[in-house]
């Protein structure tokens, strides 16, 4: 008995569109596990997480909320993804925009129909600036974007946490925080709830960047680019362009992300204020990499995830943590189909025979 491994020419639709499906399924389903060595029953346990936050106002509208951030980060690694790069940093941008948008929330005086869109213009172009600079050096200078981008996160991170502790620090207390945003600079609430028009803004971003990337030449060439970009050069496509314009339009959605928490959720900066949203957007971008639609899916499931995590926490006496576990056998999982994706394994039984073995 030996395992054959064949390159795939083409992927069955159902291997593609499946494949988000069935790595939810066996994370959660791994994670049934370590609920039953926890003494809870995981059929309880995913009611509490999954049905009982669906079907609570609060718990649909903390999602909602939640899920702003998310779906924004995701797109910012979707995009870059398209072009076959990997924007690790997503984090670093988000916290650059939460910085210049507060800096001009607390420091410009206007009313609200200019400050807001002042302040996310301002959040939304330093996070272009700073996430051009990972497409910029592997355009010009073919430095691994990983790397980079990783590296410009704990930037991005301790240059904030400096901020708010000096120069931007106020209120009260010996808490290092900023001051508090002035009403004309935070979100407007939608029908009285804490839903602010931060979602409105996510859903039209979605579905320009859908637009963008299924519509028009630059997306077409920006996938074209991610499948073969040798080919792409070779047909005079501008790749180092592309790579510094994916980098540029991802950073400035991670930097409306981090403007838009702080506007309509946390009304004044504070170091760390992010429980990780951009490193999160990397699996939500995986399972998502089919359109920008699915990457909204994909942040409204983490966003479940953590809303209802909390809850089954509370309920079960759960650790935080088993939300994190589960994040991670998406992204173990989605690694795993990629592979499957990619090769048809045969399990052939004796000797060879003409046209293999069972596939699998």
């Amino acid at each position: 008995m030996r395992v054959e491994l064949e390159a795939r020419t083409d992927q069955p639709r159902w291997l593609t569109y499946g494949t988000p499906v069935v790595t939810v399924l066996a994370a959660l389903a791994v994670g049934a596990v370590a609920l039953v060595a926890l003494g809870v029953n995981p059929i309880a346990a995913y009611e509490t997480m999954f049905v009982g936050t669906l079907t609570s106002t609060f718990g649909v509208t903390e999602t909602l909320v939640k899920a702003v951030p998310l779906v924004l980060t995701g797109l910012a690694v979707y995009v870059p993804l398209k072009a076959g790069l990997w924007n690790i940093g997503a984090e670093g941008q988000l916290y650059i925009g939460a910085v210049v948008g507060t800096w001009v929330g607390l420091n410009v005086d206007a009313g609200f129909l200019v400050l807001v869109p002042l302040a996310l213009f301002g959040a939304g172009l330093a996070g272009g600036l700073y996430g051009a600079v990972p497409g910029y050096l592997r355009a010009r200078y073919g430095v691994n974007e990983i790397i980079v981008s990783l590296m410009l996160t704990f930037v991005g991170v301790r240059v904030a946490s400096y901020l708010v502790r000096g120069p931007m620090r106020g209120g009260e207390g010996n808490f290092p925080v900023s001051a508090v945003l002035p009403d004309a600079a935070q979100l407007p609430t939608l029908g009285g709830t804490s839903l602010h028009a931060g979602v409105l803004v996510t859903l039209v971003l979605v579905g320009v960047v859908a637009v963008v990337v299924s519509r028009t030449r630059t997306g077409f060439e920006v996938t074209f680019v991610g499948s073969n970009a040798d080919a792409a050069r070779g047909m005079g496509m501008h790749t180092a362009r592309l790579y510094v314009f994916v980098f540029a339009v991802g950073g400035a959605l991670a930097g409306l992300a981090g403007s838009m928490e702080i506007m309509g959720v946390q009304e004044r900066l504070r170091p760390e204020f992010s429980p990780g949203y951009g490193f999160t957007a990397i699996p939500i971008a995986l399972l998502g990499r089919n359109g920008a639609v699915h990457v909204l899916l994909a942040g409204l499931f983490f966003a479940l995830l953590f809303v209802g995590g909390s809850s089954m926490e509370v309920a079960f006496g759960v650790p935080a943590a088993l939300v994190d576990v589960v994040q991670a056998l998406v992204v173990l999982f989605l690694i795993t189909a990629e592979f499957f994706k990619r090769y048809r394994v045969s399990l052939v039984v004796g000797e060879p025979v003409v046209g293999g073995g069972p596939e699998v």
